[in-house]
């Protein structure tokens, strides 16, 4: 079915008491390249409930597929499939715009209501799943030695789909900057560094982190350092009103441009 992208564990059962009035493993959704996005956190006393927002991730999509999972794996694959639906009817819309509430609710007897609404149309769906569905203390206690045995591996696996998939969401900030925003704005010369830029890290979309990494480096650092002389070029050509201003508002702006500096770029990347 058509993926979602994700848009932000430990404890140990002490008793088999508490076993009964908490959730065994974490519970999530598998979003964007198959990574688990976890919602409720293993051990978390039930009832309970949490939401998240996720949003499309390709253009004028208009399913997606919420698909459950139970473990503590990074990757969906590796954890337990409880169950999945579908969404449907969603609007036509650019990648990232949609806005879809994935909502979790955990009642006293441990029966799991997952539900996904469309925050724009109110239009949702869901899917219920019942204790039975329960595992046996063993397995249990298999899924949770596996996620220890395969740490590395599977924080490798996903630091690596983590990079392609921030690569690919910047590939499409960047085309649509260069063929659209800023299309009358940048030079023909920019313009053709920035496609090659893009077609370097398309190329390496596949390949390691250490081959995919620098590319996609060089690209943000080639983007930035367009759209910061074209900011720059914007401020030092004031308005007529700024042009006739008088000392006084000289004054100001000068001020403000110096205050302005000692801001940190928090959102650079």
């Amino acid at each position: 079915g058509a993926a979602i992208q994700a848009g932000i564990i430990a404890g140990d059962v002490t008793s088999d008491i508490v076993l009964l009035d908490v959730t065994p493993l974490t519970l999530g959704i598998e979003t964007l390249g198959g990574v688990r996005e976890p919602l409720i956190e293993r051990n978390t006393t039930i009832p309970t409930s949490k939401s998240k927002v996720f949003t499309t991730a390709a253009d004028n999509q208009t399913a997606v597929t919420i698909h459950v999972v139970q473990g503590e794996r990074p990757m969906a694959t590796d954890n337990v499939s409880l169950g999945s639906f579908n969404l449907t009817d969603l609007p036509p819309a650019p990648r990232g715009i949609p806005q879809i509430e994935v909502k979790f609710d955990i009642d006293a007897n441990g029966i799991i209501n997952v539900t996904a609404k469309d925050l724009g149309t109110k239009k949702e769906a869901k899917i219920t799943i019942s204790s039975n569905s329960k595992l046996s203390k063993e397995e249990i206690e298999k899924l949770k030695e596996d996620a220890e045995k395969f740490s590395d591996e599977d924080k490798k696996k996903k630091e690596k789909i983590d990079l392609r998939n921030e690569a690919e969401s910047f590939i499409y900030t960047v085309e649509k900057l260069v063929n659209h925003d800023l299309k009358d704005k940048i030079s023909q010369e920019q313009g053709i560094k920035v496609t090659d830029a893009v077609k370097e890290v398309k190329e390496s979309l596949d390949k390691e982190i250490d081959v995919l990494k620098p590319k996609l480096e060089t690209l943000k650092t080639l983007v930035n350092e367009i759209t910061t002389e074209l900011y720059k070029n914007s401020a030092s050509q004031p308005s007529s009103d700024q042009q006739n201003a008088g000392a006084d508002g000289q004054q100001e702006q000068d001020n403000t441009q110096q205050n302005s500096e000692s801001f940190s770029d928090e959102n650079k990347n």
